[in-house]
C-alpha cells in the first residue's frame, strides 16, 4: 500500500487493551495491574542483575507475548521492569501495553553513544528532546524534526536530577533504527545539532507519550563511543546497575512527590 497523510486523530482498531484480553485467555493470565511505575531496559543488564541477587520475580498479571515483566523492590518502593526491548517499534509496543495494564510513569534507560563528549563515559543524560530518524513516532505524530518529554516533566525533574547523585546531563539526542548506520557523516550533522547521543528509542516514546498523555521520561546512559576506541561499552561496577538503580529510585520519589 502505497504511503499516504495519515489521519492521527483516527483511533486504532487493533488496540493493546484488546491483544492483552485474548492474550490473558490463552494464556490464563489471572487480572490485575502491574506497578506504578515501571521501567524499560533495553539492554537487559538490570534484569540479569536483579535475577542473579535473587531481586525479582515474574509478574504474574503480566500477559505480553513477547515479554517477561520483572518485578522488583528498591528502597521499599515496587517496580515492574521489561529487558530487552530495543529499538523503537518494540519499546513502544510494550509502552501500549504497560500503559493498559495500570502503568502510570514509564522510564526508559538506554545505552547510547557519545557524540559530543561532556565528559568520559559513562554517565547519564535525561533526554529532553530526540531526532526523529526511525519510523515509529510518525505513526503516532506529524512530521516534525524532534519529540520531546512533556515541559512539565522536565520543568519538574530536570534541575532535580542535575544535582543528584549520580548526577544527570540534560540534553538531545539522535534515534536511530539503523545503528549500523551512524556513517561519519550522520555523526556530523548531528554534532553539529548540539545532539548529545545516539539511541534507539526515544523520539518514538516521546511521540507516545505526547499522542496518548502518558507520562514517560527517557534516559541515555552514554557508555560508548561507538566502538570506535579499544575498551569500549564499559558501565562500571555491577554493568552500571548499581547507580541506573539508584536513578530510578531518585525519580521514582521525585515523582511521588510531583504527585502529592
Amino acid at each position: 500500500m502505497p504511503l499516504s497523510p495519515k489521519k492521527y486523530d483516527e483511533p486504532s482498531v487493533f488496540t493493546a487493551e484488546n491483544l492483552l484480553r485474548e492474550a490473558r485467555r490463552q494464556k490464563s493470565t489471572p487480572s490485575g495491574s502491574v506497578p506504578e511505575i515501571c521501567l524499560l531496559d533495553p539492554d537487559g543488564d538490570m534484569v540479569r542483575h536483579l535475577l542473579a541477587k535473587n531481586r525479582a520475580v515474574k509478574c504474574p498479571h503480566w500477559a505480553c507475548y513477547h515479554t517477561d515483566l520483572y518485578l522488583f523492590e528498591q528502597e521499599g518502593l515496587q517496580f515492574g521492569v521489561v529487558g530487552c526491548a530495543v529499538g523503537a517499534s518494540f519499546a513502544v509496543l510494550v509502552a501500549e501495553e504497560l500503559f493498559a495494564s495500570g502503568c502510570e510513569l514509564l522510564l526508559s534507560i538506554t545505552s547510547a553513544g557519545q557524540l559530543l563528549a561532556l565528559r568520559n563515559p559513562p554517565y547519564f543524560v535525561l533526554i529532553e528532546k530526540a531526532l526523529r530518524d526511525e519510523g515509529t513516532s510518525y505513526h503516532y505524530l506529524p512530521p516534525s524534526d524532534f519529540s520531546g518529554i512533556d515541559d512539565q516533566l522536565l520543568e519538574w525533574f530536570g534541575p532535580r536530577l542535575k544535582s543528584c547523585s549520580p548526577p544527570v546531563e540534560i540534553g538531545s539526542t539522535w534515534t536511530t533504527d539503523a545503528p549500523f548506520r551512524e556513517t561519519a557523516s550522520a555523526i556530523d550533522v548531528c554534532r553539529s545539532m548540539g545532539l548529545l547521543a545516539v539511541e534507539m528509542e526515544a523520539a518514538a516514546l516521546y511521540a507516545f507519550a505526547k499522542a496518548r498523555n502518558k507520562p514517560v521520561i527517557c534516559f541515555a546512559h552514554v557508555t560508548n563511543q561507538m566502538a570506535s576506541v579499544e575498551g569500549d561499552f564499559e558501565k562500571g561496577a555491577e554493568n552500571g546497575c548499581r547507580v541506573a538503580l539508584r536513578l530510578v529510585d531518585t525519580v521514582a520519589r521525585l515523582w511521588k512527590d510531583l504527585s502529592t
